[in-house]
């Protein structure tokens, strides 16, 4: 139902929760979930008042969350969003956190029903968490640099949540990546290499799904995590074209890539629109989403399922990148079988011409690789 005016107290009408309620006790629920966000004292007033567990969207979706991380990195993302949460919603003093069993409390479970936390019990673990949390976000930061080395591209898949993001991972790295018909599949970020029509070597990583009005919470506790959307070098938006709802959702993704710092407008890193799910379009519907990405220069309409746009993705990919590539003259000697296998796999030749003692080559090459080109002993770089 949609809310003409939150009540402070309940959020809710009071004749809404009296009617509601009714239904509540009527039909024994022992669970109300409201999708919106409850103050610590509203959640409390509805659960007198409907005599039920209630939890808000944030509850909602951290429950869903605690149930599908897998890594240790995404159980301690989660583990903290939950603690911050609900140090805010402590009724009494619960001094058994050491003990306390898998699961974060939303649900049932033994000392569940009525949520008594210690405070400074909760805070003293939300101090080790966030300890762990930056080892984790260190670590990461060594990886990328490791990456920036080698160096290889990244780029992020960014999404509402089932957008087919995880479908999409697969059909381009054969995976294996755990993807289902649900809401957050994935939460721990995936990682894998692939290569471009141009054959240039890329990595390709599977984030977390976004939701509209995605709780602060999760968007700080997971910012490791999103680090990586961050750092790519393109960003690919796959949008579930097929839903009705397409629309909204890409609006949501881009104000919380708008909080990451990412804008897609501003041509800072190149977005691309995936257009996903176009083989459950009816005849009608897939000529014109087609037609509408064919004019779009920075859209393309993909089946994740069929396989059908997905070259056509990959080229658009390996155009965005080609940008950020500069022409060079290079002369390198022709016994330097090393360097020029080199300029092979981290650029892309336009030409080659081999002479007795010299190879000359015009290669497009990014800043970075250009200052490693420069470094190496008896190359020649020409600048256009």
């Amino acid at each position: 139902m949609s809310l003409a005016e939150p009540r402070p107290a309940t959020l809710l009408g009071r004749g809404t929760v009296e009617r509601l309620g009714q239904t509540i006790q009527k039909m024994e629920v022992a669970l109300v979930i409201v999708d919106g966000h409850l103050s610590p004292g509203q959640q409390r007033s509805l659960e007198k008042d409907w005599k039920a567990k209630v939890i808000d969207r944030t509850g909602l979706i951290l429950e869903i969350f605690g149930a599908r991380a897998r890594t240790r990195e995404g159980q301690l993302q989660v583990e903290l969003a939950h603690l911050e949460y609900q140090r805010s919603r402590l009724v009494r003093s619960w001094t058994h956190l050491e003990r306390q069993r898998g699961g974060f409390g939303f649900l049932g479970g033994p000392g569940e029903t009525q949520i008594e936390i210690d405070r400074r019990l909760i805070g003293e673990r939300i101090v080790r968490l966030k300890k762990e949390i930056e080892t984790v976000t260190r670590t990461r930061a060594l990886h990328r640099e490791a990456r920036a080395r080698v160096p290889y591209p990244i780029v992020a898949l960014v999404g509402y949540t089932n957008a087919g993001k995880s479908t999409l991972f697969n059909a381009l790295t054969q995976a294996g990546v755990v993807a289902r018909d649900q809401l957050f599949a994935t939460l721990d970020p995936t990682m894998r290499h692939i290569k471009l029509p141009s054959g240039r070597n890329v990595i390709l990583s599977d984030t977390v799904g976004f939701v509209s009005d995605l709780p602060h919470e999760l968007v700080a506790a997971f910012r490791a995590t999103l680090e990586e959307v961050l750092a790519a070098d393109v960003v690919i938006h796959v949008r579930d074209i097929a839903h009705p709802e397409s629309e909204p959702q890409r609006r949501d993704v881009e104000q919380v890539l708008k909080q990451l710092g990412i804008e897609p407008d501003n041509g800072e890193r190149p977005v691309l629109e995936a257009h996903n799910k176009i083989d459950l379009l009816d005849a009608d519907e897939h000529a014109s989403i087609l037609a509408a990405a064919a004019r779009s220069p920075n859209a393309v309409a993909v089946s994740a399922v069929s396989g059908e746009g997905l070259e056509k993705l990959l080229s658009a990919v390996d155009r965005e990148l080609a940008r950020s590539r500069t022409s060079l003259g290079v002369v390198v000697p022709s016994h330097d079988g090393e360097t020029l296998a080199w300029l092979y796999r981290h650029g892309e030749v336009l030409a080659r011409e081999d002479g007795e003692t010299e190879t000359t080559l015009t290669v497009l090459l990014d800043a970075a690789d250009t200052a490693r080109l420069e470094r190496r002993a008896a190359v020649r770089v020409m600048r256009a």
